[in-house]
């Protein structure tokens, strides 16, 4: 008698440790950022060979950022508003690409033609995300 209430009890209190119930919220690592670019915010350089556009992050691009996370940065295809496309990418004879830096991002418009090195200015708004991707 006493070998089967040893066994139950051995049981039960097995049975009652294994149905702990955890419950893990785990936020979100990553962050998105959308913001138009106007035709008129594309400042040319002073050697006339690129187009660059400032974004200041108001504190969402820092020095962690830049030492441990990853950045992803699209743009609105220039043709088909409804998609977007990953920078560097490009486009018509003319290169798309970012550069990161404490408090913003620089993105460039740069010919990758030999024979026209003036890069060709957007026309239109164009919409930009960047999605800033945390890491532990």
């Amino acid at each position: 008698m006493k070998k089967l209430l040893l066994l139950i009890l051995c049981t039960t209190t097995l049975g009652l440790v294994s149905c702990k119930k955890d419950t893990i919220i785990q936020e979100p690592l990553n962050r998105t950022y959308t913001f138009n670019i106007q035709p008129n915010q594309w400042v040319l350089s002073g050697d006339g060979l690129s187009y660059t556009y400032e974004w200041d992050s108001d504190g969402a691009i820092n020095g962690e950022t830049l030492d441990y996370d990853g950045v992803l940065v699209y743009l609105s295809h220039p043709i088909n508003s409804n998609s977007d496309i990953q920078l560097p990418y490009v486009y018509n004879v003319d290169a798309y690409s970012y550069e990161l830096f404490d408090g913003g991002i620089a993105i460039d418009i740069q010919s990758s033609d030999n024979q026209d090195v003036t890069p060709i200015k957007p026309a239109r708004v164009i919409r930009a995300k960047v999605v800033v991707i945390r890491s532990e």
